[in-house]
């Protein structure tokens, strides 16, 4: 159940994470990294109706997630706070790596025209975002002491 609690918890602290990330790069104006809206949009085929969706559902695939960062984590052969910050931070490196070549390979069938053009830059805007989202799931089981015995 404890392992259950901390992971909950660490995904929804790294969903928030990433978001904020993704909203900032945004709203500066580097590139059109809104996850939420093109999340929520996908299935509401609106804007207008996209970021409560959006937001609902970044949430809901960010805390199982948040499941499979943990269990790397703990299989891993190490120990120490910062070792599994540093190492959430690497999965997440990883995570977003795979995730940007699906995303860039996706977005042309995006139900929004908007979000159909993601380039090189909307790609490193999502593996700045999951490198984020995997520092703040490392720290939340780091800081928990929390380790699975299996």
């Amino acid at each position: 159940m404890k392992f259950i609690l901390i992971t909950v918890l660490a995904g929804l602290v790294g969903t928030a994470g990433m978001t904020l990330v993704l909203q900032f790069i945004t709203k500066a104006g580097w590139t059109n990294a809104d996850m939420v809206r093109a999340l929520g949009s996908a299935f509401t085929g609106t804007y207008e109706k996209s970021k409560t969706k959006g937001l609902i559902l970044h949430f809901l695939v960010g805390i199982p997630i948040a499941i499979l960062y943990a269990v790397f984590l703990y299989l891993m052969p190490i120990s120490g706070i910062v070792a599994i910050i540093i190492a959430g931070g690497v999965i997440g490196f990883v995570h977003g790596f795979v995730f940007s070549f699906i995303l860039l390979a996706m977005a042309e069938y995006h139900p929004i025209e908007q979000f159909r053009e993601a380039d090189f830059q909307v790609a490193i805007a999502h593996v700045v975002g999951h490198v984020v989202y995997g520092l703040l799931v490392g720290t939340v089981i780091g800081i928990s002491g929390y380790r699975l015995v299996f």
